[in-house]
């Protein structure tokens, strides 16, 4: 049983590990990198858009290849996300938000790993990636980051 002043001292710790998260240069870069994207009329534009059709394909999802603007929707998403994903703004950022995921994985790893080596730790920022699906459920509509064979 963990005493009062051990949980006290667990906590001081924890937040000790956040400011240092925090003060991480990974973590500037991501917050720099976040305001740039925020700030840049085109990435803007481009998100948005990649949103805009986004809706429309999660309509036609719903019938598959039966829906009359399949191929069309699968080709403007597609179209619209390799525009997006060129964006120098957007490539940034998802460059430093994967930078960020990796170090918090890790520091995931580092305190599940030093209490025991059979807790189940997130990877590349899905719970459980080895083994599929995490939610179980999946259609493979690329809701859970799944994908179809």
């Amino acid at each position: 049983m963990i005493g009062t002043l051990e949980y006290v001292d667990v906590l001081d710790r924890a937040e000790l590990l956040g400011k240092m998260i925090l003060d991480s240069d990974i973590m500037k870069a991501y917050y720099q990198a976040k305001h740039e994207l925020e700030n840049d009329p085109e990435a803007q534009q481009l998100i948005k858009a990649f949103n805009d059709i986004k809706l429309h394909y999660e309509d036609v999802q719903r019938f598959g290849r039966y829906h009359p603007d399949y191929n069309e929707i699968m080709k403007e998403v597609r179209a619209s996300k390799r525009n997006m994903d060129l964006n120098g703004k957007v490539s940034a950022f998802k460059v430093a938000e994967r930078n960020l995921q990796r170090l918090l994985d890790e520091i995931s790893e580092t305190l599940a790993f030093s209490v025991s080596t059979q807790i189940m730790v997130p990877k590349e920022g899905a719970l459980f990636a080895e083994g599929g699906c995490a939610s179980g459920s999946c259609g493979t509509g690329g809701g859970c980051s799944c994908k179809a064979s």
